[in-house]
Parts: C-alpha cells; sequence; structure tokens
C-alpha cells in the first residue's frame, strides 16, 4: 500500500478534499479515501487514519485522476506539422488524403513515440479513431486503455457502400479488442461521407453495446450543404471522382441527418460541435436512449478553422462534454493539458471544476471506461496525477495557467 497526499485532492465525483490522502494499493487501485478534517473515510479502508502504513508521500499542487482523450487519431502521428495551419476543413481533408502514405517505419515509430507521450502527458484512455490497422500492435501492449473507433466512409456513394464497407471490415476485424483490455466499434466518418447504405451496414457490424463517434459540425461548408444544398463540397466530392448532385438539403444542422441513420440505442460521441446549435444539442440529448455526449478539441479547431465552439451554449443545454486532442495533422501536440489550457484562455468563463468533469469523468463514461476510470474513488484503477502551478490558492479561484503543468505519480 503506498499513500499519496496534496494541499488539495479533486475526486471529480465529489468536492475536493484539503490535504486529503489517498491509498493505493500495489496495483495502482485506490483503496481508501481520507478526508483529515473529518478523521474519516471516504469509503471503506483496511487501516484506521491513526494506522497508516508510512508517511503519505506529499505532492504539490492538486491530484486528480488520468486525463481520457476521447478523439484522437494516433495513426496519423507522422503527418506532425505537414498541413499548413488555417487552411479550412475541405483543404486540410484532402492533405490528410494525399499526404498520409510513408514508409511503414516512419509510420510505426511515430505512433509508439505519441503513444508514449500520451501516457507522460497523463492520459489514461483514448478514443482513437482508426482507417487502418497501423496502431493495433502498440495498444495491445501500451498501458493507455484504447477505445477504437474503425471509421468507414464512401464519400456518399451508395454504389461504393459494400466494397468500402469489405476494405474497412478487416482493420476491425484485426483492431485492437476486448481480449487486450480495450473496446472496439464501426463508426461513420461524417455527415458528409457516409450513404444510406453504408449506415445501414456500420449499425448491423455493432451488435453490443458499443459507444459510436462521429465528425459533426465542425465547418461552414457542412452547415451549407445540409441547410442549403450549395457550397464548396461539390467541388470538393468532384476531386475525389464523386458527385453529389443529386444531394437534397434538409434545412438543418448535419446532426440531424446523422442522427435520422445513426442506432439512438448505441452511447454516440458527437465529435468537434464547433457549429452546433442549442436546438441541435437538445434534439440530440432526446434521441440518444443510452447517452449522448460532445466531444471538443479547440486546438484542432484553431489550426484548421481558427474558430471554437460557443461553450456556453453547451452548458447551458447541460451537454456532457468530453475533450480530444484530434491528431497531429491538426494539433501541435497530445496533451489533454493543452487543451484545457486553450478552453481557459480563450473562454475564460468555463470553470476549473467544469473542465476537469469534461477532462476525466465525461470521457471515461463516453466511452464506458468509467468503472474502473475517470474518478478517484475506491475500486478504480484511474492513475494519479498532479497539476501544479495552477493560478489561485483554492478550489473557488484555481484556473489552467500558462504554466500549469502535469505529471503522473501513477
Amino acid at each position: 500500500m503506498t499513500y499519496h497526499t496534496a494541499p488539495w485532492i479533486y475526486p471529480i465525483t465529489s468536492p475536493p478534499i484539503k490535504d486529503g490522502i489517498i491509498a493505493l494499493n500495489d496495483s495502482g487501485k485506490i483503496e481508501a479515501v481520507l478526508d483529515p478534517a473529518s478523521s474519516t473515510f471516504l469509503a471503506p479502508a483496511s487501516a484506521a487514519p491513526a494506522e497508516l502504513a508510512e508517511v503519505p508521500k506529499k505532492h504539490n499542487g492538486i491530484l486528480i485522476p488520468g486525463f481520457i482523450n476521447t478523439h484522437c487519431h494516433l495513426e496519423l502521428s507522422h503527418l506532425a506539422g505537414k498541413s499548413q495551419t488555417g487552411k479550412t476543413l475541405l483543404p486540410f481533408l484532402v492533405d490528410v488524403v494525399t499526404m498520409r502514405e510513408m514508409p511503414q517505419k516512419e509510420i510505426d515509430a511515430a505512433i509508439e513515440k505519441w503513444d508514449a507521450y500520451m501516457w507522460e502527458q497523463g492520459i489514461q484512455a483514448v478514443g482513437d479513431i482508426c482507417n487502418k490497422l497501423d496502431t493495433a500492435a502498440v495498444k495491445r501492449k501500451s498501458p493507455i486503455r484504447y477505445y477504437s473507433f474503425v471509421e468507414m466512409f464512401d464519400f456518399l456513394q451508395p454504389d461504393r457502400a459494400q466494397g468500402s464497407f469489405d476494405g474497412y471490415k478487416t482493420v476491425y476485424d484485426g483492431q485492437s479488442g476486448v481480449m487486450d483490455g480495450n473496446s472496439k466499434s464501426a463508426v461513420p466518418h461524417a455527415p458528409y461521407t457516409v450513404s444510406n447504405p453504408l449506415y445501414e451496414m456500420i449499425n448491423g457490424l455493432n451488435d453490443g453495446n458499443e459507444t459510436v463517434s462521429i465528425h459533426s459540425e465542425e465547418t461552414p461548408a457542412e452547415d451549407e450543404l445540409f441547410r442549403h444544398g450549395t457550397g464548396p463540397f461539390f467541388d470538393f466530392f468532384k476531386g475525389f471522382g464523386a458527385s453529389i448532385e443529386g444531394f437534397e438539403a434538409t434545412g438543418k444542422g448535419s446532426i440531424f441527418h446523422a442522427m435520422q441513420r445513426m442506432d439512438p440505442e448505441k452511447r454516440t460521441l458527437f465529435v468537434h460541435n464547433t457549429l452546433t446549435t442549442a436546438e441541435g444539442i437538445r434534439a440530440a440529448k432526446a434521441w440518444g436512449n443510452n447517452g449522448v455526449f460532445f466531444a471538443t478539441c479547440p486546438n484542432a479547431n484553431l489550426y484548421i478553422e481558427n474558430r471554437l465552439p460557443r461553450y456556453d451554449t453547451f452548458i447551458a443545454e447541460e451537454a456532457k462534454m468530453t475533450v480530444g486532442t484530434d491528431s497531429l495533422t491538426s494539433n501541435w501536440q497530445l496533451s489533454v493539458l493543452e487543451e484545457l489550457r486553450t478552453i481557459s484562455k480563450y473562454q475564460s468563463y468555463v470553470s476549473f471544476d467544469t473542465l476537469l468533469t469534461w477532462a476525466t469523468i465525461n470521457g471515461a463514461e463516453a466511452l464506458q471506461f468509467d468503472q474502473d476510470l475517470g474518478s478517484l474513488e475506491v475500486g478504480k484503477k484511474p492513475g494519479l496525477l498532479s497539476l501544479t502551478e495552477l493560478e489561485g490558492e483554492t478550489p473557488d479561484s484555481f484556473r489552467i495557467g500558462v504554466r500549469t503543468q502535469v505529471q503522473r505519480i501513477v
């Protein structure tokens, strides 16, 4: 048993504890949480406070559980810095498709490097988008727990649906899953790249209690296509030998199109959401029968389109937000702390407690890993991090500032 203390402990699912103590067994599982102010354990323990086996190790700052990165493309790590910032989404997507082929040795080395980096940066679990099998071997041996979203698309071409599905089914079959302590599901890429037949095949492949994700409402071009049936997507598709001349606009945001085709019984993670409205949030919450979550990737949104979601809208609608890093094609690093720093800088009304909730327990619930991860509770193995050099002196004034750092303890 080891004991850890800090000026403040943030269990996440309960209020912060001043000078609290966490007891961990040798496997990293939480055995007890002690609140010295009341001289009682917040959960059962094998020893009373006066009988601690050793003096608790003191840490600076605050103690929190490991971060959950709900949206990443680890397999694109070799493309760091290849796509210029501010190009907007459609030119960015062209870059991803046309630049991703490299010698396999370079791809593999980048995947290993950035998997290790995420662990060092306190990331305990990752919701990872996969188009290939490049990441499978690393996931099987990584200390990070992965939920692999095997992403499928056919550029809205029904005649390509079966061929696309067959190709991605091979990736799905070979991707790391429950036998390795991980999870996987088949998912649609985005409303503007998946035909009705492919949606049906994806829904049919997911035959359990999966979480699924979809890129949603992240660019004005997407909004224009679904609301008005116009815009640059027509030329974008021509560049890939596809036509959407028969596309019928709905007059609403693309999230409504997606909900009509996805399975409301699946836990669903809508990703990016820079243009999502209160109407869309309310509709999604009413539609989903097993939980609806909204992942934000602020640095990627700034990298690609120089815009952020209106977080006040999501807060007002009591939406369950999570945090993702997206890929190194669209970000400078894969760090949840850096995502929180960006939100704190540009939309500073989002409270510190709210940010931690988004980055921990909400993400764990979205990936259905919350039985083990996301909060400092007895019986969980959520990892243990210290956040240091916060701005402010007490929980009601804490903020993530330019000097705030994260350190993994367990």
